[in-house]
């Protein structure tokens, strides 16, 4: 309803207000390996004035059961295997890489105005940790053979430890800059996907992450290294880290077909603006960054993903 679409929606679109009623019961039956969303209090929605995304953050909305049955994955097509478990590796990484919970700030005057995603704590940590170590065993096997029954299945109990890890910690970069990629497509149409224009969800998150966790590295030059050399990186010199990060990353992308950046999907430098001011109003994400989130280090980030390989 408009009253409903006023109020709790983030900005942009809503208001952002608490979920203060008693909504029945959510069972939420996971149909890919990628959004982890039996777990999480967030649903995410198409803003069509802007062209972006926005959603729900509430933890009245988060499932009361989830069925995680690795028999509904069976008939996932490759494309769909492969950004759906992008998605997997990006929670997991962004929410292990986030800003920590206790600089997270300010704190609002009213509990019940606690945001969803609180940074990265310990707890969190745990899974997004274990869900970058099976990532990295079953992703490759899971897209690349259609009947490994195991990796589809390591690769959802991924998603959903993920899915822990990012809704209570939440995602930052990856994520906040995805929204105007997906938003403002043009033309790009993924094979695999029945509609005639789409960039899936997963390719617009996994696009910018060589550069992007190049750039906040050195936030936490120990974290990119360890989950460097969980995804398969020699073990490198602190300093480093950012840099062997990135070119792992980009194994992943070469490796399971992802177009070649940002170019490939039809944008180029002029789109740089329009697509800063589509994830500025990305706060919710946006607030857990362990970098700046002004609109210069953003289209640093755009411009150097127009081309990862």
């Amino acid at each position: 309803s408009s009253g409903i679409n006023a109020e709790w929606p983030l900005r942009p679109g809503g208001k952002g207000l608490p979920v203060n009623r008693t909504l029945q019961p959510l069972l939420a039956i996971p149909t890919t390996a990628g959004t982890g969303s039996e777990t999480t209090g967030v649903a995410v929605f198409d803003y069509e004035p802007l062209k972006a995304k926005t959603g729900i953050a509430n933890r009245a909305i988060r499932p009361t059961l989830g069925f995680v049955d690795p028999d509904n994955l069976v008939s996932m097509p490759a494309r769909v295997t492969a950004y759906s478990g992008f998605d997997v590796l990006c929670h997991a990484i962004e929410s292990y890489t986030a800003i920590p919970y206790k600089e997270r700030g300010p704190a609002p005057s009213n509990p019940s105005m606690r945001p969803a995603y609180q940074g990265s704590n310990p707890l969190s940590d745990i899974w997004s940790r274990h869900a970058c170590h099976i990532t990295a065993k079953y992703f490759r096997r899971a897209v690349k053979d259609p009947e490994d029954y195991e990796a589809r299945e390591q690769m959802h109990l991924a998603s959903s430890m993920a899915g822990v890890g990012f809704g209570n910690a939440g995602v930052h970069l990856c994520h906040g800059l995805s929204y105007s990629i997906s938003g403002l497509n043009r033309s790009y149409k993924s094979t695999d996907y029945p509609e005639d224009k789409l960039i899936p969800h997963g390719l617009s998150v996994c696009i910018t992450a060589p550069s992007v966790f190049a750039a906040t590295a050195d936030s936490d030059l120990d974290r990119h290294a360890e989950i460097a050399e969980i995804l398969g990186g020699k073990p490198c010199r602190k300093e480093d880290a950012g840099a062997v990060l990135a070119d792992v990353l980009r194994d992943y992308l070469h490796d399971l077909g992802v177009p070649d950046g940002l170019n490939a999907l039809g944008y180029t430098d002029e789109d740089i603006p329009a697509l800063v001011q589509g994830a500025l109003p990305q706060k919710r994400v946006l607030a857990i960054s362990p970098i700046s989130t002004e609109a210069e280090p953003l289209a640093e980030i755009y411009a150097n993903s127009m081309k990862n390989y």
